[in-house]
């Protein structure tokens, strides 16, 4: 079953992998000057909820290239530079870099987007699928 996952800050998010949960929520937030506008699909487990998917459109001056939006998204997401294991993809909006659970791409200087995926809700191919699917909208 192939699910669209809606329009976020500018982008169409046209594939949702099948087993990602249904409760999806929206969020808007900042951190160190970049703005952050969110999406998040979770699914409710034995204690709560769990994160299935998030989608994250970035907008703010310091993401210039993708170097820099992984400079951001290391701090960001807390990971040590040495071991982010990523390669280079081509995203059609601009270059990118993809790991097993983690995508993210430089659409144009200021404008960058972050997906990451639980590796029991996505695998390595349907988070390429999935990133492949969000593009710019129409109406900007």
């Amino acid at each position: 079953m192939t699910r669209d996952g809606g329009e976020l800050s500018g982008f169409h998010i046209g594939y949702v992998p099948a087993d990602v949960g249904d409760a999806v929520s929206d969020f808007a937030s900042e951190w160190e000057d970049v703005r952050f506008a969110t999406r998040v699909w979770e699914r409710q487990v034995g204690d709560g909820y769990r994160v299935d998917l998030r989608v994250h459109v970035l907008r703010g001056e310091r993401l210039t290239d993708l170097s820099a939006v992984r400079e951001f998204l290391t701090d960001y997401h807390e990971r040590d530079p040495a071991t982010w294991g990523l390669t280079d993809f081509a995203h059609p909006d601009g270059p990118g870099l993809v790991g097993d659970t983690e995508a993210f791409w430089l659409v144009e200087p200021g404008v960058a987007v972050d997906v990451l995926v639980d590796p029991e809700a996505a695998d390595a191919i349907e988070l390429r699928t999935l990133v492949h699917g969000i593009v710019r909208s129409h109406e900007r």
